[in-house]
């Protein structure tokens, strides 16, 4: 399951095959810390998962994948399982929790899912919310089989910019893709990618609920944003996490999609062309 409703969730909660973890993640300029925010209320027996920490410390650019083995030890020391049924949550609306289940799905687990509405579908369908920091799981046996097909590098995009039959797609603002409002970055020139095309992760969320929309009008939303209805897609934003945003919307309609995971971020701070809209 892509999704799964709070309801769902309230049945099977302690059920020690279901572990429960709040991703929640905000852009510096929000000036919010997400773990404390998970300290002063979280679904009971959920555990933080920290984007930025779980991520190799040497890259230059922000919360890039760690490896494997970093990975595999990191989960594991979580308490899970190989054959768990993790669900991931964010406070509200659809952001950052599509990137810890991107996570988990390039590093092979098949079983995680995203809770729909978050916090806000928690709580309107009774679930009640604790503070603190839940007690530390036993060790699990969380094991890694990368999966190469959700993936992508700077030298996939670099392919793709010459290769009509991949669709380079670009989650952020439309400001920033034509090159007109500046990147939240220092130093990182705004535009983009030849050939990409601008597909704001927002559209895939329904502005009232703050739910992924659904599988209709999600290929209703990429066919009007002109994304080819067949072939590889490869997904990018600035830094690898609302691009993961698209990765689970196309999940959701059945189509498969890589992320790129050094994002606007690697490509614009290396060699590679930036093209603006004039």
């Amino acid at each position: 399951m892509v999704l799964v409703s709070a309801e769902w969730l309230l049945k099977v909660l302690d059920d020690p095959a279901v572990k429960v973890f709040d991703a929640s993640w905000f852009m510096p300029s929000a000036n919010r810390n997400a773990q404390a925010e998970y300290a002063e209320a979280h679904i009971p027996g959920a555990q933080f998962f920290d984007i930025d920490a779980i991520s190799e410390i040497d890259s230059p650019y922000p919360h890039t994948l760690p490896s494997s083995e970093l990975f595999e030890n990191i989960a594991a020391e979580l308490g899970i399982n190989r054959d768990d049924h993790i669900v991931i949550y964010e406070g509200a609306g659809l952001f950052s929790a599509p990137r810890a289940w991107w996570m988990f799905r390039v590093f092979g687990h098949a079983k995680v899912s995203v809770l729909s509405g978050g916090l806000d579908a928690w709580r309107s369908a009774g679930g009640v919310l604790v503070a603190g920091i839940s007690p530390k799981l036993a060790r699990g046996n969380f094991n890694v089989e990368f999966q190469y097909g959700r993936f992508a590098t700077t030298e996939d995009v670099v392919r793709a910019c010459d290769d009509p039959a991949t669709a380079i797609l670009d989650a952020r603002s439309a400001g920033r893709f034509a090159g007109i409002e500046p990147e939240p970055r220092p130093n990182i020139p705004s535009g983009h990618m030849p050939r990409a095309i601008n597909v704001p992760f927002s559209r895939c969320v329904d502005k009232t609920s703050g739910q992924l929309l659904d599988a209709d009008a999600l290929e209703t939303m990429l066919i009007d944003s002109g994304v080819p209805a067949e072939g590889d897609v490869i997904a990018s934003c600035g830094s690898g996490i609302t691009a993961c945003v698209l990765a689970i919307a196309f999940e959701q309609i059945g189509r498969s999609c890589r992320v790129y995971d050094g994002s606007w971020a690697q490509w614009a701070s290396e060699d590679n062309p930036v093209l603006r809209d004039s």
